[in-house]
């Protein structure tokens, strides 16, 4: 394992969970190696302390599965993993724009032409991380536009894996300049158009193009039982 250097504006926890989750996207760490705490603290010259809590940090991701009395591994993402977080993500996420199209403040419009700018400007190479910031932001807009207070903790809920999901697509197919503030400036104008019906079709557009580069992961079905 590599060190990617200090960060020192973040928690060294937080140093940790960066430099695992990336090399769990790029293949480096294999679905299903073990994670020993004592050899991720030697590599990354930290404590046990931060990679113990990193660890449970991509455990509630989804990334890490911690096994009582033999420790961490990284879990392996199945098909039906990314199946059943598409599903409940394209469920909440119509939900959230047909609210959203009719709630949609100046503020929030102003907010997600301040991300498309954003998005429009990686064109070339953009690093995953970034990639899944800018299109998170996009859509907490949207969910806070929403006006749901539930809505927005099942999102909370599943978030976690959705950032998981779409930064491991990013390291593998790289097209987030091309595509992503096309898709994000489309389901932009149709939802600051007011019509519920239009935000249900755009959205469910956007999202079947998500699952779709999903779905390019050379994953397994499910895990052998």
């Amino acid at each position: 394992m590599n060190p990617l250097g200090t960060a020192p504006r973040a928690t060294l926890a937080e140093y940790v969970v960066g430099v695992i989750r990336d090399e769990i996207a790029r293949g480096e760490l294999r679905p299903g190696e073990h994670l020993r705490e004592t050899e991720l603290a030697a590599a990354l010259d930290v404590s046990r302390g931060p990679v113990r809590e990193a660890l449970a940090i991509l455990e509630s991701e989804g990334q890490v599965e911690i096994r009582r009395h033999r420790g961490a591994f990284v879990s392996v993402l199945t098909q039906k993993d990314v199946e059943e977080v598409h599903t409940l993500r394209a469920a909440i996420e119509v939900l959230a724009a047909e609210r959203a199209t009719v709630r949609l403040s100046k503020a929030h419009l102003t907010e997600l032409d301040r991300i498309l700018a954003a998005m429009k400007n990686t064109s070339g190479a953009v690093a995953p991380e970034e990639a899944v910031r800018l299109d998170l932001a996009f859509h907490d807009v949207l969910y806070d536009a929403a006006d749901h207070a539930r809505l927005r903790r099942v999102w909370a809920s599943i978030r976690s894996q959705v950032a998981f999901f779409l930064h491991v697509r990013n390291v593998n197919f790289p097209d987030f300049p091309t595509v992503g503030h096309v898709e994000h400036l489309e389901l932009r104008t149709v939802l600051s158009q007011g019509d519920p019906v239009a935000a249900r079709v755009a959205v469910e557009k956007h999202m079947t193009g998500s699952f779709a580069r999903l779905s390019r992961l050379e994953l397994p079905s499910d895990v052998a039982g």
